[in-house]
């Protein structure tokens, strides 16, 4: 099973590099290191993002700051975790060689020729996204559980992907 957990963000608006954050930090971990996973920053380039969804991934983790939806996770470093289903994409959407719109990427990769693999967000409540480099506080102190999210994520597709190897093995 492949899996790719793309790290989406400009760093140059403070607390909007947190994917970029999570997605460098899990590449680093070499304690993290499962094979067939790999962590990207792929910061503002949706196009290389698109490209290498077509190259086949079955799992895709996108990590990005999210915008509060309840009272309960409205403070900046709030940690989401969200499914995405492609009747949630926009097929219609422009993709822009030269930005990161996650949610037009996803939309247009079928009309590139490629599927919409298990897609899943880890999006973080952000605090600041005016123009400077570095998290804020409460952003920051998120990404270890963001992380933690990730690996869980991970995990439960590894012991789904075996379940279905065991089911097929006792078919046959």
């Amino acid at each position: 099973m492949t899996v790719l957990v793309a790290g989406v963000g400009n760093i140059f608006l403070h607390d909007d590099g947190f994917g970029p954050e999570v997605a460098r930090r899990l590449a680093g971990d070499a304690g993290r290191t499962v094979p067939g996973v790999l962590a990207v920053d792929y910061g503002i380039r949706g196009m290389h993002l698109a490209y290498d969804l077509l190259a086949g991934v079955d799992v895709l983790v996108l990590v990005d700051t999210v915008p509060p939806v309840s009272r309960e996770a409205t403070a900046p470093g709030s940690i989401r975790v969200l499914r995405v289903r492609r009747e949630d994409l926009d097929g219609t959407a422009a993709l822009d060689p030269h930005g990161m719109d996650p949610v037009a990427v996803l939309g247009r990769l079928r009309s590139l020729g490629g599927e919409l693999p298990a897609t899943y967000v880890v999006g973080c409540v952000p605090a600041d996204v005016s123009e400077g480099i570095g998290l804020s506080a409460a952003v920051a102190g998120a990404v270890p559980a963001a992380i933690a999210a990730v690996v869980d994520l991970i995990s439960e597709h590894n012991l789904m992907s075996e379940r279905n190897v065991m089911s097929e093995q006792n078919r046959e």
